[in-house]
């Protein structure tokens, strides 16, 4: 299963909520507060976010943080790049891999089209589109039934 961790989850809260109120600046508890996570977990994510230069850090009596852009121009790879790196969906995905089989390999080629096509995904949702509610979609449907084959003829 392809998955972020959890930081990275959180990272992606924290800054939806700075993204929520761009012309304050606010404390780690507070964003704590408003995220409804822990103040050390908030502590932890903010590091690497300012270090990716996608919050900016105030000290002082009414210290705190921010966006350091505005939330339209930060897309969610970002995030995932500063919570864990590159993303590379397998070790070859990764330009410079030290792979023993890359000589030989036949998948190679398609992973990184894969790795690609997920990045530029990433890449095109911006954190001003992870405040706005999901479009409706109509009625979910059910689970297909996996007992069940489709099958459909062609006309003659």
């Amino acid at each position: 299963m392809l998955r972020v961790t959890k930081l990275t989850d959180y990272a992606t809260v924290v800054l939806t909520v700075l993204a929520a109120c761009p012309d304050e600046v606010l404390s780690a508890s507070g964003l704590a507060d408003r995220a409804g996570l822990e103040a050390p977990t908030v502590s932890k994510v903010l590091k690497p976010l300012a270090q990716a230069g996608l919050v900016e850090g105030f000290r002082g009596a009414n210290g705190g943080y921010r966006l350091a852009r505005p939330a339209d121009g930060i897309g969610l790879i970002e995030v995932v790049e500063a919570m864990e790196g590159p993303l590379g969906m397998t070790e070859c995905s990764v330009h410079g891999s030290h792979c023993s089989i890359e000589a030989q390999c036949g998948v190679r080629a398609n992973w990184r089209h894969i790795n690609d096509v997920v990045v530029a995904a990433l890449r095109s949702v911006t954190l001003a589109q992870m405040l706005a509610p999901p479009t409706a979609a109509g009625p979910a449907s059910p689970p297909p039934d996996p007992r069940r084959i489709d099958l459909r003829l062609a006309n003659a």
